[in-house]
């Protein structure tokens, strides 16, 4: 029970310092992400590269074994990726959302990608203006990779959670 307080506790101050530096979506991607040059299968077993990436957004190919990036060429790529799902948040979401709702989300897609977001509960409590912390609840449901619960992925649903509803 004390790790389980201490865990909360720490979520707590997380969201307070990400609302007060106004955290961006690409810093909040990249903490969650971490950075990696070469590619690697992730816990969905799908090849991943730089700041979480799959494919390459320009060419639209996949990230295959033995790929290798630079930081800046990742960068750009998470540059591009953000900006494509920050435009298809835009389109989706049909009520008002503030700054740290917008981050949240946009690392959240970031994640799942746009498809599984058009068809989430997440969304559709949100446009059909459910309670925030209803919708904030739909989170924690995407903590799964290959089947199971991921450790990184509870984390990051909390720490998305938190600063949704911040």
């Amino acid at each position: 029970m004390k790790g389980v307080r201490t865990y909360i506790v720490a979520l707590a101050v997380l969201a307070l310092i990400l609302t007060a530096t106004k955290v961006s979506a690409a810093a909040l991607i990249q903490k969650f992400e971490g950075f990696r040059d070469k590619a690697y299968l992730d816990s969905a077993n799908v090849y991943t590269i730089g700041y979480g990436s799959t494919r390459n957004p320009i060419t639209g190919e996949k990230v295959k074994k033995g790929d290798t990036i630079t930081r800046a060429k990742a960068l750009n790529w998470l540059k591009i990726q953000t900006a494509a799902f920050a435009k298809d948040i835009d389109t989706l979401v049909k009520v008002p959302i503030n700054d740290n709702e917008r981050t949240a989300l946009l690392s959240f897609v970031y994640n799942i990608g746009t498809t599984r977001f058009k068809s989430s509960t997440l969304l559709r409590k949100l446009n059909a203006n459910a309670p925030r912390a209803e919708v904030a609840k739909e989170f924690m449901r995407w903590v799964y990779a290959g089947g199971k619960v991921v450790k990184g992925l509870q984390n990051r649903r909390a720490t998305e959670q938190a600063l949704f509803l911040s």
